[in-house]
């Protein structure tokens, strides 16, 4: 039996865009389902289980902040936030309520096309069980024996700083925000405690980079949090 193509969801309200995008999706073999309202996308989100949501921010009903957290409250469905929004604190915001990664507009269908088949991939990991080995460039983590090697040297790492390596690998080649890795590592008192990620990934670069203060794998999201580099596959 033929494996049916991933089925993606698009809530965008300009229609010229929301057309165009929508071509570009089913020209590079996708099945796209197409709305421009918030709530008619919870909708379909529920009835047609896509494998992965494209959301606009500015919808004519509700806020595409709002969908976000509707969404959460019962799906784990990925999400790609397409917004003209490009502040900081917009980006957090969505990051928090639970997006899975954000694109400004305007934005080059290449790097669309990327993100979603880096998405897609992540996700069809899933099911397998639990990654034994994260491998990029010379950084090599053995997740299960709790072994770091960099170049083919060991590297011992204190209990926290291994855990807050996990969790970036765990979205790796997506930013983690302060706040999601603050809240996983150190509980919810912590959220507002920002100095200690600061803390620990300055120590986790010193022991992973070759040059901390260029590094090649922790990679900073000004304002927004941090992102494991994931080599692109062929």
């Amino acid at each position: 039996m033929k494996e049916l193509r991933p089925l993606l969801l698009l809530i965008e309200d300009d229609p010229q865009f929301r057309l165009l995008l929508a071509t570009t999706l089913e020209n590079q073999d996708y099945r796209v389902l197409a709305t421009e309202t918030g709530r008619e996308g919870l909708i379909i989100a529920r009835n047609r289980q896509p494998h992965l949501l494209i959301l606009d921010m500015g919808l004519p009903d509700i806020d595409g902040q709002d969908v976000i957290r509707r969404l959460r409250k019962w799906s784990e469905l990925p999400i790609i936030v397409l917004s003209a929004r490009n502040q900081e604190t917009d980006i957090t915001q969505a990051l928090d309520n639970g997006a899975d990664d954000y694109l400004t507009k305007p934005f080059s269908n290449a790097e669309l096309m990327s993100r979603i088949k880096a998405m897609l991939r992540r996700v069809a990991q899933l099911p397998g069980g639990t990654l034994e080995v994260f491998q990029v460039g010379e950084l090599k983590i053995e997740l299960t024996k709790r072994r770091i090697f960099m170049a083919g040297h060991e590297v011992h790492l204190t209990p926290i700083e291994f855990r807050l390596l996990c969790e970036l690998v765990r979205n790796a080649g997506f930013v983690v925000t302060h706040r999601q890795l603050l809240e996983k590592i150190w509980g919810a008192s912590y959220v507002e405690h920002s100095h200690y990620l600061r803390i620990y990934m300055g120590q986790l670069r010193h022991k992973i980079e070759s040059d901390p203060t260029r590094p090649r794998y922790l990679l900073t999201e000004a304002g927004i949090g941090y992102r494991l580099y994931e080599e692109d596959e062929a």
